[in-house]
């Protein structure tokens, strides 16, 4: 079966590095899903994405082909994760499932009980800091991990 490409903005690439060296090795599937969909991703500059590609920070609404449901859910770090305010851990298995993908796709979904599929129906990027200016770069997980990023120059 010929995979489908999964596009990552660098920055958050390397977040989730990050995220992924700070796990205990008892974040069991967790950590071994996300490094394999960061080990075929393809990295790119965040100003190359395409708007319709999930990134950290993207509102995703999604339909489970199985059940017909479908969910919106703003795709955020373990640490911002409130399901009550569909803010969805990209740690969590349908996070995983869905970083990097494209509106339109299908993506399976690895539950207990079987291979679901997820069409995502629409993807709206996150909102963008005024070209220029500072913003933080927290790695909460990592303690004294702050450090101040400018955006990537827009061409």
């Amino acid at each position: 079966m010929e995979s489908i490409p999964l596009y990552i903005a660098r920055d958050d690439h390397a977040k989730l590095r990050l995220l992924l060296n700070a796990l205990p090795p008892s974040a069991g599937n967790a950590l071994l899903k996300l490094r394999a969909e960061l080990a075929r991703a393809v990295v790119i500059d965040p100003a190359a994405i395409p708007a319709d590609v999930v990134v950290m920070g993207s509102h995703i609404e999604y339909e489970d082909l199985s059940t017909g449901e479908t969910e919106r859910h703003t795709l955020v770090f373990p640490e911002q994760a409130d399901i009550d305010a569909h803010r969805l851990s990209v740690l969590a298995p349908i996070g995983t499932a869905l970083i990097g993908c494209r509106a339109g796709q299908v993506v399976d979904w690895f539950t207990p009980g079987g291979v679901r599929q997820l069409k995502i129906h629409r993807v709206t990027p996150p909102a963008r800091e005024a070209a220029g200016s500072p913003r933080p770069v927290v790695a909460p997980w990592l303690p004294g991990m702050e450090r101040w990023a400018r955006p990537s120059p827009q061409p």
